[in-house]
């Protein structure tokens, strides 16, 4: 299996990065083949200036993460939950990489369009500091539908498993524990 693994906290030494490594070593156990990809050493103008009017070049970050993500036949998303949605320069490598012609091809004469990623699968761990619970009843899992329905699935990208953690600011060591050994399980799981 080719594993792309793309981490979008900015800080190294977040309970995301552990969620990222826990998961690659379980699927290095079953001998995946694992790129990764932090999101805090990509350096990118995330701005779509022109929507899709008018193309910028791809910054050389860009095009290594788009290479990456059509090599993979899996990969996980991990990142926190900020302001209901992924972190702003996570969702500039989307709005700047995820274009017509690569993600999706709209048709010319009617609403739909066609789904160019198709034939891989997707995981999803995103942290958060609200309660997963409160998350879904107060606010309908904004983050998980944004990324499941609005990312992946339009572009053909098939979601196995898109998991919400909180509150993690809050969690004592044997929930990170758990949360962790899970990851590692999946990992294995997802590379079996």
């Amino acid at each position: 299996m080719k594993l792309f693994i793309w981490v979008g906290h900015p800080r190294e030494t977040s309970f995301c990065h552990a969620l990222a490594d826990s998961y690659a070593e379980g699927a290095a156990e079953r001998g995946a083949d694992i790129r990764r990809m932090n999101l805090n050493d990509m350096t990118f103008d995330p701005d779509l200036t022109f929507g899709y009017t008018q193309r910028k070049t791809l910054e050389p970050c860009l095009e290594e993460w788009r290479e990456t993500l059509l090599w993979a036949d899996h990969m996980l998303w991990v990142y926190p939950q900020w302001w209901g949605g992924m972190p702003a320069k996570m969702k500039g490598v989307l709005d700047r990489a995820f274009l017509p012609g690569f993600a999706m091809n709209y048709h010319e004469n009617d609403p739909w369009w066609d789904k160019l990623l198709t034939g891989r699968t997707a995981d999803v761990m995103i942290t958060a500091d609200a309660p997963a619970f409160f998350d879904r009843l107060a606010y309908g899992s904004p983050a998980q539908h944004q990324v499941r329905n609005l990312v992946l699935k339009f572009s053909g990208i098939k979601p196995l498993q898109v998991k919400q953690m909180g509150t993690v600011k809050s969690a004592k060591p044997e929930k990170l524990t758990r949360w962790i050994n899970e990851a590692r399980a999946r990992g294995t799981k997802i590379a079996g």
